[in-house]
């Protein structure tokens, strides 16, 4: 297994990510995950729509929730766009979230079982088993338009990219 060291941190600790570094003109690989009430998600379940990954270490963090309420907002605008918020988060701590903070336009995903995600897109942080926090988007054809690894992961991504690269697909 491929494996990346130092490129990423969490509160100045450098941490490994596992798996190949995902680029903007890859083919998105399939992966599967599962939704609150542990049914496997596939991202080919959301073929020909653009699509938005924000990736968090824990929905349990001011910061991961920040992130997560973002995109919820965001999406009242995006038709025809699924967002997609994967974690290592066990579904029940996920469904709990979303219940409690009326995040429902958002599907939030957990990686916990696998890390299927997390190892064909290189999000997974060896030393924590936890995602490293950042965004995939991908177009209609399934091809990589846009891709954050953030670099600290007490830090936000960078929405305005995203999303420019998400409308830049839309429109």
């Amino acid at each position: 297994m491929e494996e990346r060291k130092g490129i990423v941190t969490m509160q100045g600790g450098a941490l490994t990510l596992c798996g190949p570094e995902i680029k903007v003109g890859d083919v998105a690989p399939d992966f599967t995950v599962l939704d609150a009430s542990l049914k496997p998600v596939k991202l080919s379940d959301f073929k020909g729509k653009v699509k938005v990954i924000s990736t968090i270490p824990s929905i349990d963090t001011g910061v991961c929730a920040m992130q997560t309420r973002r995109f919820n907002q965001e999406a009242a605008a995006l038709d025809g766009v699924a967002i997609l918020t994967i974690s290592c988060d066990l579904p029940f701590a996920l469904g709990r979230f979303c219940g409690a903070e009326g995040i429902d336009k958002v599907l939030t995903l957990s990686d916990h079982k696998e890390t299927d995600f997390g190892l064909k897109y290189g999000f997974l942080i060896k030393e924590l088993r936890l995602l490293n926090r950042g965004i995939v988007v991908i177009d209609r054809d399934d091809k990589v338009v846009h891709v954050e690894y953030v670099k600290e992961n007490t830090e936000l991504p960078d929405f305005d990219a995203a999303l420019a690269a998400v409308r830049g697909k839309i429109s």
